[in-house]
């Protein structure tokens, strides 16, 4: 895992259901290894996203804004580990992410992590409040061959004030690489099974399951996706 920590990447996306999960799984047990920590072969994730009051970082995705920025804490479930992230997207199409650790998730932003905020973004913390859960089970893999490290969720369940969803039987695949002119195993596995890329969020998914009254026509052919994948 040190090899591969890959906090500046490029990410590909992939949603399919879980009933191809162990025709995958069996194919992509000689090209990968599986993280493994206290006997666990998996982690649970509960992660609170930051936005303004009106979705602004949610906004700016939707409307393609080049170097944007997402704000969030997370706890490790199993190792009982918390971390406060900035989540950035440059213009160039990489994913370079910073964090620092914390005694706990962050409900509000402020101390190290307002300080942490306004040091890696420079956006001014008091304008960002928590506004949604993304919790998930996570399988992380790495590659034997290649610098390249692939993330499969399921579980995936959304929650704020008022609002619970959960998407049963979904699978979110992203695999992270040094550069996207590396040949992924994973990739190519994809093609096997005719299941195409797909760019949404999980969190900008969230704010649409909880929030359908939001501006979301440019999600538009990838929602209609999701829906037909879980309608099978």
């Amino acid at each position: 895992m040190d090899s591969v920590k890959l906090q500046d990447r490029v990410d590909t996306k992939f949603m399919f259901r879980d009933i191809l999960l162990p025709r995958i799984f069996q194919d992509m047990q000689k090209h990968y290894r599986i993280l493994e920590v206290s006997g666990f072969r998996y982690s649970n994730y509960e992660t609170l996203y930051y936005d303004t009051e009106n979705f602004a970082l949610y906004l700016q995705h939707h409307n393609g804004k080049q170097n944007r920025f997402k704000f969030r804490s997370r706890k490790y479930v199993e190792s009982n580990l918390h971390f406060f992230e900035v989540k950035f997207k440059s213009n160039k199409g990489r994913t370079v992410k910073n964090r620092i650790k914390h005694h706990e998730i962050v409900k509000e932003l402020e101390g190290k992590a307002s300080e942490f905020l306004v040091e890696t973004s420079g956006h001014d913390p008091s304008q960002y409040k928590a506004r949604i859960w993304v919790n998930y089970r996570r399988h992380t893999f790495v590659s034997k061959t290649t610098q390249e490290r692939l993330t499969i969720d399921t579980n995936l369940t959304y929650l704020d004030d008022k609002s619970r969803k959960t998407y049963d039987g979904l699978v979110i695949a992203e695999v992270k690489q040094g550069s996207a002119l590396d040949k992924s195993p994973f990739i190519a596995l994809m093609k096997k099974y005719h299941v195409r890329e797909n760019s949404i969020s999980k969190y900008c998914l969230g704010v649409i399951s909880l929030h359908p009254e939001i501006k979301k026509n440019r999600f538009k052919p990838t929602l209609l996706y999701l829906n037909k994948l879980l309608a099978k």
